[in-house]
């Protein structure tokens, strides 16, 4: 029974996600129910602060987590993820025509058919907000390979983000902390500005590296060999979808989608690392990553916040990631953090004293340094959590 509990506590994202998907069907005021949902989530993960210590193990030393159906969860999700595109495009469609609106009977259940504008801003704001959270599978699926590789670059192909499955392992997990690592957020930078550079740094490392490899093998770039060109081609299926839905409304709100969704898959690498520093040609360290263990956190997002032992254990399943004691730690859950990065003078002032803490008790003395130095350049004076804090991004 305890084993059950613990594999069935991480079905809270896909149970959520499948609703949202769900009220985009029902139309109506339901297709607001994924914007709800969030706001759910940010009160209940703000309330819920008590730390967890992952799946564990049990006396024999085996794994309390059940492989075969974590993967399977992860792998249905790919289709889940399809046909809440396919749900939006319907109701694209429906606006675009003028359908009008009323009830109608579908699989025994009563949902509304046709859509006002204010309906459909809801659901592709819904679509957007879950399709975001979706990508923690793309994340996980990404350091594995063969099979469950193509089923990662598939999830993040549809929103417009295959480039991260590459740039993930080969760039953030061998530069992280440091400045060649454009998915580390400095200090100062805001949430907003992270999005486009970190979104574009992985997507330019891709480019460069199929540059190179594709040189050494005496291979055009423009060739189908290109994982960089492959993957945007991934895309273009959903992209024609929303266009042969609705036009220029149709990839408006395709658009939107993916901004929402990578929005969200930056806004986690914003919170993971904010602001930690890396010395050049240092080894990459607990230190260099917030963990982040509270409990709503760690069943909705699959303990994706043991930064820790993910960066140092990156092939290791979600289910056998262990609490790293003693390491750097904001003490609040992902949905909290968001909000508070949403609000970048709030987000400052609290980052601030996390960071004076990190510079005291974690910095190696050339880190320390570097610190000084970027405090001063950002306006974070953090020795005395006071000060204008200069945007750096």
């Amino acid at each position: 029974m305890k084993k059950l509990f613990i594999n069935v506590r991480y079905f809270l994202a896909p149970a959520l996600i499948f609703v949202a998907a769900l009220g985009v069907l029902a139309g109506g005021p339901w297709s607001w129910t994924g914007v709800a949902l969030l706001f759910a989530g940010i009160l209940i993960d703000t309330m819920l602060r008590k730390q967890t210590a992952g799946a564990g193990f049990d006396s024999n030393g085996s794994t309390n987590g059940w492989p075969r159906l974590q993967n399977t969860v992860m792998y249905v999700m790919l289709p889940v993820f399809v046909a809440l595109q396919l749900v939006l495009a319907w109701r694209v469609y429906q606006y675009i025509n003028g359908v009008p609106i009323g009830a109608r009977e579908l699989f025994g259940f009563t949902i509304q058919n046709g859509i006002t504008g204010a309906q459909l801003v809801g659901a592709v704001l819904s679509t957007g907000i879950f399709a975001g959270i979706g990508i923690i599978y793309g994340h996980e699926l990404s350091h594995t390979k063969g099979f469950s590789f193509v089923i990662s670059r598939m999830m993040m192909a549809l929103s417009g983000a295959s480039h991260f499955c590459y740039a993930h392992v080969y760039n953030h997990h061998l530069e992280l902390g440091h400045q060649d690592d454009p998915a580390t957020a400095p200090r100062g930078r805001t949430i907003y500005g992270h999005l486009l550079i970190s979104h574009l740094g992985q997507s330019k490392f891709l480019y460069n590296m199929e540059k190179q490899r594709l040189a050494r093998k005496g291979v055009s770039f423009l060739s189908w060999q290109n994982r960089w060109i492959r993957g945007y081609l991934m895309s273009v299926p959903t992209v024609f979808l929303f266009w042969l839905a609705g036009g220029w409304i149709g990839l408006a709100s395709i658009l939107s989608v993916w901004v929402i969704s990578n929005f969200e898959l930056e806004a986690l690498n914003y919170m993971e690392h904010y602001g930690l520093i890396r010395e050049t040609g240092q080894p990459i360290d607990y230190r260099h990553s917030w963990d982040n263990d509270t409990m709503f956190t760690s069943w909705f997002f699959i303990e994706i916040g043991r930064q820790a032992d993910h960066h140092d254990r990156g092939e290791t399943h979600f289910w056998e990631l262990e609490r790293v004691d003693g390491n750097p730690n904001t003490g609040w859950g992902y949905f909290s953090l968001f909000a508070l990065a949403l609000m970048p003078p709030l987000w400052h002032a609290y980052m601030r004293r996390q960071l004076a803490k990190w510079d005291a008790e974690y910095a190696t003395p050339g880190e320390h340094a570097i610190a000084q130095r970027l405090n001063r350049q950002v306006g974070y004076d953090v020795a005395s959590g006071e000060g204008h804090v200069r945007s750096a991004a």
